[in-house]
């Protein structure tokens, strides 16, 4: 029964990573074309301290977005870690580069809950969550797939996402993606490109 269990568990996370990935392949390809482009729109969100944070949060500097969630079994994780070996790589070079880290599981990542997770890669990344209403807004604003899979066991569930890093200008204007999995040299180099330093 419990080895039942553990495939079709093993199935569904690997239902759950194909959908995420596919997800960005769609996004690279036909990105979404709203009235006010890739990330035009406003929202009211909070911070992993609590503190309010809006749409400017992304204007005055470069960034990277992703949007994600604490309880992501493999997505979220292995970009996090590739994001801190990009920070390395980077060293003096990142400036005033910052990041952010878009709960798309606002129902579970408290804010504590996102600075817990966010805290071990960089100081750089902030975790950014709010009530549904406004997750919805600024997943709508950047075309980001983010769908709640159910899962085996009431109330457990995961949740399929864009795994792509967005790469953000200091006018907060969309520049492009890092792809999930992407080689570590093509996503240094983009960075670079975004920073003015290729």
């Amino acid at each position: 029964m419990s080895q039942t269990l553990s495939r079709v568990r093993l199935g569904l996370w690997g239902a759950v990573v194909i959908a995420a990935v596919a997800a960005t392949i769609l996004f690279v390809v036909a990105p979404p074309k709203s009235g006010g482009g890739i990330g035009g729109g406003s929202y009211a969100l909070l911070d992993q301290r609590g503190n309010p944070i809006d749409q400017t949060m992304l204007v005055g500097h470069p960034s990277l977005l992703f949007f994600g969630y604490t309880h992501c079994p493999d997505v979220c994780p292995t970009t996090m870690g590739e994001m801190a070996g990009w920070f390395e790589t980077l060293g003096t070079d990142l400036g005033d580069l910052r990041a952010y880290f878009v709960s798309v599981d606002p129902t579970r990542d408290t804010p504590d809950m996102l600075d817990d997770y966010v805290s071990w890669v960089s100081d750089r990344i902030t975790g950014i969550t709010g009530n549904q209403a406004q997750i919805d807004r600024i997943v709508d604003a950047w075309g980001v797939v983010a769908e709640i899979v159910p899962g085996t066991s009431d109330g457990d569930y995961t949740v399929n996402h864009t795994a792509s890093v967005f790469l953000v200008n200091a006018q907060g204007q969309f520049e492009g993606t890092i792809a999930y999995g992407e080689d570590q040299a093509t996503a240094v180099a983009k960075i670079r490109k975004l920073l003015g330093k290729a």
